[in-house]
């Protein structure tokens, strides 16, 4: 690897052009699938962001409504950046097994970035690699690395560098790579050469739109996150809308279905990150295994992913909705009954909504059922 200067005198500047191509053959060196260079200038999409916030589309991530100006002038969160290095990073596991997962109701649906290691310090870190190569020809150079951790609109941003267009579901999209990716930024002082913005679109293909099991796509490029399955079971901390439950069949962290739609997803390449392969715990796991889970072999079995980060409370809240929408049984009848009382009132209320949903298919409970509920509930001894 040549890691000399580019040509410069001290009367000239750098060959910027050719640290750009440099740039971007260390970074797929470091395993980065794509990348492009563009400036720091998002104000076009100032007015599609604010009608989105005043349609309360962000639900209760409030962050979102919080540093709204960084987000279209991202110059301002690494003062003196002036340009951005914008990498993709492929995810898609093999042996995925989308159909089976979705077909089996009794199996939980885990959305496919997150059944191995959390993307976020993986990306980080090798961003701040490609950094210190930068620094090694740059002595001036200054930079900071993001990945989906400070108020940027990541996707127009990629958009800008030529790494894709933004789909009706507003994920990023790529011809040869479809959507199963991360973006990164690494935000610079460098006055790069900037890549053509992507100009690629979806035509008249409204499949994300049509297969959205919750209809969050309000219109083309516009996600309700209030009725989105992913910021439902991972975003948000609150109960479930009851009308939206039955939708969300065993998905019980994220969902990819506006992606599965996709026809640019068909020939998606894998990842190439053994990291991202999904774990044995995680591989088509029965929802009565992970119902079963004490909190701490919930932390273990989840231990650097990001499924960790909601929690024990959120993902007994996710179960108790897709052991609700399982095929009829009276051991999830069973099971369910016998975490009433386990987390807290939130939970409580999905599990009786759950058991609710499940007598509707199985008839009513037994008495010795009926009883271990009210026990519960009462907070007596199971052996009273």
């Amino acid at each position: 690897m040549n890691l000399s200067p580019p040509d410069s005198t001290d009367n000239q500047q750098p060959d910027w052009a050719a640290l750009a191509s440099e740039i971007k053959s260390w970074a797929r060196e470091l395993g980065f699938a794509d990348v492009g260079i563009t400036r720091l200038d998002l104000a076009d999409q100032q007015p599609a962001l604010s009608t989105w916030l005043n349609n309360h589309y962000h639900g209760d991530m409030e962050y979102m409504a919080r540093n709204v100006a960084m987000r279209t002038q991202p110059g301002l969160l690494h003062p003196g950046s002036v340009t951005a290095i914008v990498v993709r990073l492929d995810y898609l596991p093999p042996h995925a097994g989308f159909a089976d997962a979705l077909r089996e109701g009794e199996r939980a649906y885990i959305s496919r970035y997150a059944g191995g290691r959390d993307y976020h310090k993986l990306m980080r870190n090798r961003l701040k690699q490609l950094g210190n190569r930068i620094r090694l020809q740059v002595q001036d150079y200054d930079g900071r690395p993001f990945v989906d951790s400070a108020p940027i609109l990541e996707r127009p941003l990629a958009n800008q560098a030529g790494l894709g267009w933004v789909g009706k579901h507003s994920l990023l999209l790529s011809q040869e790579a479809g959507s199963w990716f991360f973006i990164g930024e690494l935000l610079t002082n460098l006055p790069l050469p900037e890549d053509v913005p992507h100009q690629g679109d979806c035509g008249n293909c409204k499949a994300c739109m049509t297969l959205c099991p919750t209809a969050a796509i309000v219109e083309p490029y516009v996600v309700d996150a209030k009725r989105c399955i992913s910021y439902l079971t991972i975003e948000s901390d609150a109960a479930i809308p009851e009308p939206l439950r039955p939708a969300l069949g065993n998905r019980i962290y994220g969902c990819d279905d506006c992606q599965l739609a996709c026809p640019y997803n068909r020939d998606a390449p894998l990842t190439r990150e053994p990291d991202f392969h999904t774990r044995g715990p995680l591989t088509q796991p029965e929802l009565l295994t992970l119902w079963h889970w004490s909190e701490s072999e919930f932390l273990s079995a989840t231990e650097g992913s990001p499924i960790r980060r909601i929690g024990y409370r959120r993902w007994q809240r996710n179960l108790a909705v897709a052991l609700g929408n399982a095929p009829t049984s009276t051991a999830i009848i069973e099971a369910l009954t016998q975490g009433l009382g386990q987390v807290d009132a939130m939970v409580d209320e999905h599990i009786r909504w759950a058991i609710a949903r499940q007598q509707q298919r199985l008839g009513q409970l037994s008495k010795q059922q009926q009883r271990l509920i009210r026990v519960v509930e009462k907070g007596l001894p199971r052996d009273a």
